[in-house]
C-alpha cells in the first residue's frame, strides 16, 4: 500500500480531525492506489467549449474510524480494478449501453460491472462526496479537506452543504504525511531509480564528438521503456550557462557537462545526475569535481533523524565554501509521487508550512523512512558544468544509498 495508514492517523489524532479528503490526482492514488492518466490533463473545456480550464473532479476520504472510500467518474471507474479501497461511488452517467447479458466476468471486472449497475445515484462527485460524509455519520465532523487547486466554488458548495462541520484545508498536512515512505513506496522509489541508472550510464556510453545530444536523450528514453518506467526527463549543460532540453546541440571533443535524467516507475520518480566528459577533464575542473563530490559526503555524514534539513545543506555548502566555490547551489529534496517531495533541503527560509491543521518550520527535522536527493551543480559560462546527484533513504542509524550510483568521476563519451 502506498498510503502510510499508521502515519495518518497519527496526524489525525494530533490536528484533531475525523477525516482527510483528497481532491488532488496525486493525493487521491496517494490515498487509494486509484490512477488514470487522463486526470491530470482532463479540463471542462475540452469536454464543454466555452467551459473553464479546471480538471475533472475525484476524491478519496480516509476516516479516523471506519472504511475508507473513493469517488471516481464512471467512465474510469475500471482504473480501480485493484485499490485496497472496497466502497468505491461513480458519478453522472457513463453512457454504457446495457442492453446486452454480461459473459463470465473475473472478480475484478464484476466488481466494475456492478459499481455500474449502481450508477446513477449521485450526479456530481461532490454529492457522492457528501453522500460519504452523511454515511459516516461526518456531516458534523471536523474535515480537513485539501483545497489546494480545488476551484473555490466547489470549497463553498462543501461548506454551505455541510454547516454543522469544522472543514479546514489540510493540503500541507497531506504532503508532511507523504514524507515518510511505506515499503511499496520504498519498492517503487528503488526501482525507478536502478533503471533511471542502468538507461542513463547505458546511453552516455554512446556520446562521441559530433553526436546530437538529442540522440542520447532518446536512447535513455528508449532503454527506461524497455525497463518498465515512464520517461520523465532528460537535461544537460549548455557549455556552463544553464539547464537545456531543447536545443539540437552537438557533442564538442573538448565538451564536459552536466547531465540531470530521470523517470517514473509505478506513478513515482527517480530523479538523477552526474557529468559527462568528451575528453580527460582539465585539471581545475577535475579539483572542482572532486569537490563536489566531497560536498555530497559532507551532506550525506549530516544526515540523520532528529537532523534539521539546513544543517544538511549547510554542511555541504561549507565543503564549497572552503575550496572557494561559491556560484554553486548544494541542495537537496525528497522525491516520491512529485519528483520534489517534503523535505527540501535547503538554507532556513523562516518560512511556515501551515494549513488549517499545522503550522511547523518550513526547516523540517529529518526522520527515519524518507527518501532524498543530494545534489550540486556547478555552472562555469561559457566553459562547462559538472553535477552530481544521488538518492539516499534515511535509516534510524543513518542514511545509506537507496540503489549503488557510483559518482566517483564523470562519465566518459566514447
Amino acid at each position: 500500500m502506498l498510503f502510510n495508514k499508521a502515519r495518518a492517523a497519527d496526524y489525525m489524532k494530533r490536528c484533531e480531525l475525523d477525516a482527510l479528503v483528497a481532491t488532488s490526482p496525486i493525493n487521491i492514488t496517494y490515498f487509494s492506489g486509484y490512477y488514470c492518466w487522463v486526470d491530470a490533463l482532463m479540463k471542462e473545456y475540452m469536454m464543454v467549449p466555452g467551459g473553464t480550464s479546471r480538471l475533472s473532479q475525484a476524491y478519496a476520504v480516509v476516516p479516523a474510524e471506519g472504511e475508507a472510500a473513493l469517488v471516481v467518474s464512471p467512465l474510469f471507474a475500471a482504473n480501480a480494478a485493484d485499490v485496497w479501497i472496497q466502497d468505491i461511488h461513480l458519478f453522472g452517467d457513463a453512457g454504457l449501453d446495457h442492453s446486452l447479458l454480461p459473459v463470465t466476468m473475473d472478480e475484478k471486472s464484476k466488481r466494475i460491472y456492478d459499481l455500474h449497475r449502481q450508477a446513477g445515484k449521485h450526479a456530481t462527485p461532490t454529492d457522492a462526496l457528501l453522500s460519504i460524509l452523511g454515511e459516516r455519520g461526518l456531516s458534523d465532523a471536523r474535515i480537513g479537506l485539501e483545497m489546494d487547486g480545488l476551484p473555490s466554488d466547489t470549497v463553498e458548495e462543501i461548506v454551505r452543504r455541510l454547516p454543522q462541520a469544522s472543514i479546514g484545508d489540510c493540503s500541507n498536512t497531506i504532503r508532511l504525511i507523504r514524507m515518510v515512505k511505506t515499503e511499496d513506496e520504498m519498492r517503487r522509489l528503488e526501482r525507478a531509480t536502478q533503471i533511471s541508472e542502468i538507461a542513463a550510464m547505458q546511453s552516455l556510453t554512446l556520446a562521441k564528438p559530433g553526436r546530437l545530444m538529442a540522440e542520447i536523450a532518446q536512447h535513455y528514453r528508449r532503454r527506461v521503456a524497455e525497463l518498465g518506467a515512464d520517461f520523465d526527463h532528460f537535461a544537460f549543460g549548455l557549455r556552463g550557462m544553464g539547464i537545456a532540453t531543447e536545443p539540437e546541440y552537438v557533442l564538442s571533443g573538448d565538451e564536459v557537462t552536466y547531465v540531470d535524467f530521470g523517470c517514473k516507475f509505478q506513478h513515482y520518480f527517480a530523479d538523477g545526475g552526474t557529468a559527462l566528459a568528451m575528453c580527460e577533464p582539465p585539471p581545475v575542473f577535475a579539483g572542482r569535481y572532486a569537490a563536489l563530490s566531497d560536498c555530497v559526503s559532507a551532506g550525506l555524514a549530516a544526515i540523520r533523524p532528529g537532523a534539521k534539513s539546513s544543517s544538511v545543506r549547510e554542511a555541504m555548502w561549507r565543503t564549497l565554501a572552503d575550496r572557494n566555490i561559491t556560484a554553486a547551489n548544494p541542495h537537496g529534496h525528497g522525491t516520491g509521487l512529485e519528483i520534489r517531495d517534503y523535505p527540501i533541503i535547503v538554507a532556513d527560509n523562516s518560512l511556515r508550512i501551515r494549513d488549517a491543521c499545522v503550522d511547523i518550520a518550513s526547516d523540517i527535522v529529518l526522520e527515519a523512512g524518507m527518501v532524498v536527493n543530494l545534489e550540486v551543480p556547478l555552472f562555469m559560462a561559457g566553459a562547462g558544468s559538472l553535477h552530481i546527484e544521488q538518492t539516499f533513504v534515511i535509516k534510524e542509524e543513518g542514511c545509506q544509498p537507496l540503489v549503488q550510483q557510483d559518482r566517483s568521476s564523470p562519465i566518459r563519451g566514447a
